[in-house]
């Protein structure tokens, strides 16, 4: 079997965002920056386990950490999720063009099937 090419930082952030629990973080930084204790206090896991999500996070580039004394704040990074939203705008184009294309088909049907 030949080698697996190393994944890019497209597939490491769909990878990131496969999982719920790593969402849910998201969503909670959209608020802020948060610490890992405040971001624990959420989810019913242990802070260590929280920690290995914000680490997936953080290396694909999604959430980055600032280090404030003892205390490690995270924050959302935008880079990521803007550079998947470009390569989402094709396909959500293609789509809303055929399903456009699709209502305009079912608007010319007559009420007993009938094309107009």
């Amino acid at each position: 079997m030949p080698p697996r090419a190393k994944a890019s930082r497209t597939d490491m952030v769909f990878g990131a965002l496969a999982n719920p629990t790593r969402r849910d973080i998201l969503d909670m930084l959209l608020g802020g920056d948060r610490t890992v204790v405040a971001l624990a206090e959420r989810f019913d896991m242990a802070r260590p386990s929280v920690s290995e999500h914000l680490k997936v996070l953080r290396d694909c580039g999604l959430v980055a950490e600032d280090k404030h004394g003892r205390f490690r704040h995270y924050r959302v990074n935008p880079g990521p999720l803007q550079e998947i939203s470009a390569w989402l705008s094709p396909h959500e184009r293609y789509w809303r063009e055929r399903l456009t294309a699709l209502g305009e088909v079912l608007d010319g049907i007559g009420e007993h099937g009938e094309i107009s």
